[in-house]
């Protein structure tokens, strides 16, 4: 698949197994962030898009898909899988088109992830064993799982079909239905997913998804509709918070993934050289767009130098450019609004004091796109908006510290509390560090290293709720005690 042919995709609504428009006639355009071109325009729904989706899925729920078995559930989800696979390589593109990301990351990360949640969970949903209890010889007490009914699932722009298949195949493997929202900027890999979904042998009615925006549009729509029954969300807090109080009225089951600004602490014993390779990669990689990067790296003292001269070295080796090309290793911002909103950030920086190392503006060599070199700032205090907030692009700041519970305290005062990475040889501070560490997903010596069947999630402002292995099931079934009196 080249770039002329994703000119004639069409991404429509999927309601019911077809794809249709909008009633509105209203569409928006989708742009590429690498040349600011429009790749396809998108129809934009409403309440009326989302009033049928809904629908669909209430009857999906009581029709075919609630007689089938365990197993028959598990081979659709296996099969999903297997033709995400099958069609890896227009997926990547665009995937690669829709976000500005290298299409070599889109190849190597994005796609086999997608395929392999629907693997994983199509395994993993078949040893799913529920609670029992004899109480003597008065009761026997067993748990029996249901489906949570129609979930709504609103998915981000950074990792659009890593992330939507996240949710997506536990919410199936548990028999409940979902309607989707992509975002905005990325809809292209969700149409395909539909498209997959209906080949694999998804009932119609059981995957709907509608295309258009957040407050006043489809995100709000969903969030209010009160025959949703479950929100799983990934994004900003500022949204979560909006969809919270939009599904206030309904009492729904809500997951939320948010935001980080996450630690990367670096201990003088550390193996500097593995430190290097893998800080690039959890500074920069996907442009920095991802809820998981350390962007705020601390270096004890005694290697602070050491650590910045050869962290700004690899870091100057990255090459930024056309997504589409094998060696180039940081692509576009999303979008020209987040590139504006980054560049925001480097002015607050230098604004307080701190020091562009490295990077802090567009490759001279690019005329077009939202590019932005990988940044390295030194100097600010822990009071910036640069320390504290979340930037989500390839911007990190690094600080020195010299006592162990200075860099805890550092760590800890953030409203975010997602992820942390601890770089020591000592095994001990390795325990004691990362149980004071104030987050939900804490890496010693590695980074971005995940087993889908352990709790994923956020403390404070990153999060509501645990996803992963049993948890996800969790979230996306409703469990009955039943007693049998003896």
């Amino acid at each position: 698949m080249d770039t002329t042919e994703v000119q004639a995709m069409d991404c429509l609504h999927f309601i019911n197994g077809q794809f249709v428009s909008s009633q509105s006639g209203r569409i928006f355009q989708n742009i590429n962030p690498a040349t600011e071109e429009v790749i396809v325009t998108v129809p934009e729904g409403g309440n009326q898009e989302v009033e049928y989706a809904v629908a669909a899925a209430q009857r999906a729920l009581s029709g075919s898909w609630s007689k089938k078995t365990l197993q028959e559930r598990s081979y659709i989800l296996r099969r999903i899988g297997d033709l995400i696979l099958a069609r890896k390589d227009e997926l990547a593109l665009l995937e690669s088109l829709d976000t500005g990301k290298p299409l070599s990351l889109a190849k190597a990360i994005d796609i086999p992830r997608a395929a392999y949640n629907f693997h994983f969970y199509a395994d993993y949903m078949i040893g799913l064993a529920n609670e029992a209890y004899q109480q003597d010889d008065v009761a026997f007490h067993y748990s029996h799982r249901r489906p949570v009914g129609v979930v709504g699932i609103i998915k981000p722009w950074n990792l659009p079909l890593l992330l939507l298949t996240w949710k997506l195949a536990p919410c199936l493997a548990m028999g409940n239905t979902a309607v989707i929202k992509p975002s905005e900027w990325t809809p292209m890999t969700a149409t395909v997913l539909m498209e997959i979904c209906k080949e694999a042998g998804v009932p119609d009615g059981v995957v709907n998804l509608v295309h258009g925006f957040g407050p006043d549009s489809v995100g709000e729509a969903i969030s209010k509709h009160p025959n949703v029954n479950a929100i799983s969300f990934i994004g900003e807090p500022k949204t979560g918070s909006a969809i919270m109080k939009s599904a206030a009225d309904s009492l729904k089951k809500l997951s939320f993934e948010l935001g980080g600004k996450n630690p990367n602490i670096i201990f003088a014993d550390a193996d500097l050289d593995e430190v290097i390779e893998t800080t690039i990669k959890s500074s920069f990689i996907n442009q920095g767009e991802v809820c998981l990067c350390g962007s705020r790296i601390y270096v004890e003292r005694p290697i602070f130098d050491q650590f910045l001269t050869k962290f700004i070295n690899a870091t100057n080796e990255l090459k930024v450019g056309d997504p589409i090309k094998e060696e180039t290793d940081i692509g576009a911002l999303i979008s020209k609004e987040h590139y504006e909103n980054v560049n925001n950030y480097l002015g607050i920086a230098r604004q307080d004091g701190g020091m562009i190392l490295t990077g802090g503006k567009r490759p001279e060599n690019l005329e077009k796109g939202y590019f932005l070199e990988p940044t390295i700032i030194t100097g600010l205090e822990r009071t910036s908006k640069c320390v504290r907030e979340e930037i989500f692009g390839p911007v990190v700041m690094v600080t020195p510290f010299d006592m162990e519970e200075e860099v805890i305290m550092q760590a800890n005062d953030t409203h975010y509390g997602l992820s942390a990475t601890i770089w020591t040889s000592d095994v001990k501070r390795a325990h004691r560090v990362a149980q004071s560490i104030q987050a939900g997903v804490i890496w010693v010596n590695t980074w971005f290293l995940r087993d889908l069947r352990t709790p994923f999630g956020g403390m404070k402002q990153s999060g509501i709720g645990r996803t992963g292995g049993n948890h996800s099931l969790d979230f996306f079934s409703e469990v009955s005690n039943i007693t049998i009196k003896l």
